[in-house]
């Protein structure tokens, strides 16, 4: 049986709306143990989700929990919520946190604080099939393969936004996912794939869920019907994007 790992995050901003639910953590715990079938056989998911808080993932929460799994997987993927409407399959992420606060009400601007970072690169890049899920009709939303960043072009000294991906000798100031820890879990699950050796036969990298919206008029209640419709369709189609992706691969091995 092939094994899939997902992760999720827990809700944040509930300062600003308690209401508010995280799409990628609805995934998580939906999805987990759950088998999907594949042309080359049964294929099961397992799934782990993440606190919005940059202490734990300056103190290595990620590379913990996912370096005994990532060589025994045939391909993971880190989901959280990105833009409205739409899934993004982020190309490329940054050693970049921009600052933005988490649930502790902290923010961090810096460079992505690893363990070894005298061989850190600037940049990870996804190997999930992204032109084979792009082009699959996974669901109701539109899916994209988004190769933007933003960075310091080598020998500048002011951030500018590259549509196509980073230049040569750039410095990161933001993934296709951002600046926030949905890019930061995206860079550290890529760059732990690479450091163990793993890039060239292990699809992984991030997907972007479309915000999980309430219906309209809806500034009191914790549900409505079409939270609920977007909810499951966003998880149908999260599970329809990973089905897709790892048959990708098969095919590709094969």
């Amino acid at each position: 049986m092939k094994r899939i790992l997902v992760t999720g995050f827990d809700p944040f901003t509930l300062d600003q709306d308690i209401r508010i639910s995280n799409p990628s953590g609805a995934v998580a715990l939906a999805l987990d143990g759950t088998v999907i079938e594949t042309a080359d056989g049964p294929a099961r998911i397992e799934t782990a989700m993440f606190p919005v808080r940059w202490r734990d993932f300056t103190e290595g929460t990620v590379e913990r929990a996912l370096r005994p799994h990532l060589p025994e997987v045939d391909l993971f993927t880190t989901v959280s919520q990105g833009r409205v409407g739409r899934f993004d399959v982020e190309r490329t992420n940054g050693a970049w946190r921009g600052g933005f606060e988490d649930n502790e009400n902290i923010g961090r601007t810096e460079t992505v604080p690893v363990s070894d970072p005298a061989s850190q690169p600037q940049w990870t890049t996804t190997t999930l099939p992204y032109t084979a899920i792009v082009a699959s009709q996974t669901g109701r939303f539109p899916v994209y393969d988004n190769t933007s960043v933003t960075e310091i072009p080598a020998g500048g000294t002011v951030a500018v936004p590259r549509p196509l991906g980073p230049t040569p000798g750039s410095t990161a100031r933001a993934g296709g996912g951002g600046d926030y820890l949905s890019n930061e879990i995206a860079y550290r699950a890529t760059l732990l794939r690479d450091r163990l050796g793993l890039r060239g036969g292990l699809p992984g990298g991030h997907v972007h869920t479309p915000v999980l919206r309430f219906g309209a008029g809806n500034t009191t209640d914790v549900t409505d019907p079409e939270f609920v419709r977007n909810r499951l369709d966003i998880i149908a189609q999260t599970r329809a994007i990973v089905t897709v992706a790892v048959s990708a691969t098969e095919r590709t091995r094969g």
